[in-house]
């Protein structure tokens, strides 16, 4: 337990810090359009577009299926499990800049899928993955800054992300 509390006094330490940094209100407006990529629009965009160019067959087409049937009841599931509370409820005097789409904060969907998106698409163009990366972690910076999650809460959407879509993909090289 005292491991846990050590982590959540950081986390917050980290969090408070950077909400409060002066900066932190120019970043807001950016951080909104950065989150805005995250969410579901664009992959299902995606599905479609390689649905339409490649045929149900394309291998990018069935790992990203495949790794968003897992990835959405296991976050589900993790963030109905911890019920980390958000931010905007656990600290006193703070409100989030958005309202976030659900109740808990661990782990961080967008970041989740955003890595997840990212590592899938980087195995089939890899000279883009440092840039989707990029991409993916200024997902997961930008929910911090908009105050729906915590630190932590990103770090392990990106490794929730990432595992899935491995996974995800040696499942379709079979």
């Amino acid at each position: 337990m005292k491991l846990i509390y050590s982590i959540h006094k950081y986390d917050v330490s980290l969090f408070t810090w950077l909400n409060g940094v002066g900066a932190h209100a120019n970043l807001v407006g950016v951080c909104r359009s950065i989150s805005r990529t995250g969410d579901g629009v664009p992959y299902v965009m995606l599905a479609i577009w390689l649905y339409w160019d490649q045929g149900g067959h394309d291998r990018l087409l069935q790992a990203l299926l495949l790794a968003f049937l897992l990835e959405r009841p296991i976050y589900w599931l993790l963030k109905n499990g911890f019920k980390r509370n958000r931010p905007q409820q656990a600290l006193r005097d703070f409100r989030s800049t958005i309202k976030p789409s659900d109740q808990f904060s661990f782990p961080s969907g967008h970041t989740s899928a955003a890595f997840m998106v990212a590592t899938l698409l980087g195995n089939f163009l890899p000279t883009l993955m440092p840039l989707l990366y990029l991409w993916a972690a200024s997902v997961g910076f930008s929910r911090v800054v908009l105050g729906v999650h915590f630190p932590t809460d990103t770090l392990m959407g990106a490794l929730l992300g990432v595992a899935i879509a491995i996974f995800s993909l040696n499942q379709t090289l079979l």
